[in-house]
């Protein structure tokens, strides 16, 4: 290989973001990183706790100068406790108690548990608009329905995330918040005119933006005002028209996981490669699904499709100069010193805990618990989310606890089984699934002493005798209605 298309190779290599099985790092990932691999997303998969993780990106910069990402987003999605789930509430929480320094405050603690780890880049906020109360994606994972509110929020996890040199990325441009499709599956479509567009789903963005926000991620979502059937991760007009040259942004665009469907049924995960930095793209987040061999194809294709005058290589030039500031800026003097990994410090211990607190609702009025019966109604989690405990078990330790499908429910069973005993139903979005919304008010109706918790966004409520929103299914939102039902 001449030294040319070493050079080239190794510019494509440096859009990439790639992930791997396992909690050590592959071999041919450090030899890729040696050879300019742009850097790595972790998942859940990659993680056992914050002591492995540092091992792990110390051994990845070891090999390179890498962006080591993941999405810990607080609430339902987590990485780093992917496995117990997240000691901070999620968006919607915060957005509901709407203060601007919690939020801060909160999203600086996860920066720090994610600096004292080696990571780099936050794959967080959601700056989603949730304009549909059936969006399947992102629910919780946004600060709310209100432009103004969500912008101000978004702005706030920002500035936390990155006073402490973890970077941002804001997500997902321009607006995923108005869809009723998971874009893992299939290509939603936000059909609003630029007006609307502008004053809702862009303001969040603006503003975050205007506050210096180091990444924005793509969606793959169709715009047809702007993007026509296509999805914004592979337009030219949402990337470069809107937010480089209408909003003005010049940090690093990354894009949503290459991997989900909108993507590979539609061009297919190398052709995805080649178009998106065509359209401007920076870094390619692959996702958890494609292997080395796949790796290999997606810079074979990209090196092709410069050599072929499909995509210019001075656009690859850009990028890397991009990625290069990025990395420069998080590895700047100014970074905080973070908490040791493997410890939690006051303020992370705490400041969890109290936003949910302050975030909780309840309706009506809770009974002292008699032999409490707790019904878990079990919800399919989004691919987002991924398989996270949740659930307020941890924290009713002498409670019987029973997870149930809705559509198989026994509940002649499940009351016979309550007589005499306090019934506490616990639901996650039950506005979405008419099943859980089926039997939720069977029990309520044979039982209307029944305490309902929701764990997920409080659209629907039952006419229970007590009612207790959490907005969002973090362990911190778990134990916070835990406490207001004992107290």
């Amino acid at each position: 290989m001449s030294q040319s298309d070493r050079g080239l190779r190794r510019l494509a290599a440096g859009t990439l973001l790639v992930a791997f099985q396992g909690t050590t790092a592959p071999d041919w990932v450090l030899r890729e990183l040696e050879h300019g691999l742009g850097g790595v997303t972790l998942f859940g998969f990659n993680v056992a706790d914050p002591g492995q993780v540092l091992g792990l990106t110390s051994a990845l910069r070891g090999a390179g100068e890498p962006v080591i990402s993941l999405d810990e987003e607080g609430g339902d999605v987590t990485r780093l406790a992917y496995h117990v789930g997240s000691p901070y509430p999620g968006n919607a929480a915060l957005g509901a108690v709407d203060d601007v320094e919690l939020t801060r405050r909160v999203y600086r603690a996860i920066g720090s548990e994610l600096a004292a780890c080696g990571i780099n880049l936050d794959m967080a906020p959601s700056a989603d608009v949730n304009t549909e109360a059936d969006n399947p994606v992102i629910g919780t994972r946004s600060f709310g329905t209100v432009p103004e509110l969500v912008a101000r929020h978004t702005v706030a996890a920002v500035e936390g995330l990155q006073s402490v040199n973890v970077a941002a990325c804001v997500k997902h441009f321009p607006g995923h918040g108005a869809t009723r499709v998971d874009s893992h599956l299939a290509v939603p479509v936000v059909d609003v005119g630029l007006d609307v567009l502008r004053e809702r789903e862009l303001a969040p963005f603006r503003a975050a933006i205007g506050a210096g926000a180091k990444s924005v991620m793509t969606a793959h979502v169709a715009v047809p005002a702007v993007t026509g059937s296509t999805p914004a991760t592979l337009s030219g007009a949402a990337l470069t028209g809107l937010l480089r040259g209408e909003l003005g942004y010049d940090g690093v665009v990354v894009t949503d996981a290459l991997d989900m469907h909108a993507i590979t049924k539609s061009v297919g995960l190398a052709g995805g490669a080649v178009l998106t930095l065509a359209a401007g793209s920076d870094l390619l987040c692959l996702g958890p699904l494609p292997t080395y061999d796949d790796v290999q194809a997606i810079i074979a294709e990209i090196v092709s499709a410069v050599r072929e005058g499909r995509l210019p290589e001075s656009r690859l030039e850009e990028a890397a100069a991009r990625v290069a500031a990025l990395r420069s800026w998080a590895a700047g003097p100014e970074r905080a010193v973070p908490v040791a990994a493997g410890q939690n410090g006051a303020e992370q211990n705490v400041v969890g805990l109290h936003a949910a607190r302050r975030a909780v609702r309840l309706t009506g009025a809770a009974t002292p618990l008699v032999e409490p019966l707790v019904i878990e109604v079990d919800t399919p989690p989004t691919i987002a989310v991924g398989d996270v405990p949740w659930g307020v078990g941890p924290w009713l330790p002498d409670a019987e606890i029973l997870r149930v499908k809705p559509a198989a429910a026994d509940v002649p069973g499940l009351l016979a089984k309550a007589d005499g005993r306090s019934l506490v139903v616990v639901v996650k979005d039950a506005h979405r699934h008419h099943e859980s919304r089926d039997l939720v008010s069977a029990l309520v109706s044979a039982r209307p002493d029944t305490t309902v918790i929701e764990m997920g966004l409080p659209v629907w409520q039952p006419d229970s005798a007590a009612y207790i929103a959490t907005y969002g299914a973090a362990r911190a939102n778990a134990q916070a209605a835990v406490e207001l039902l004992t107290a």
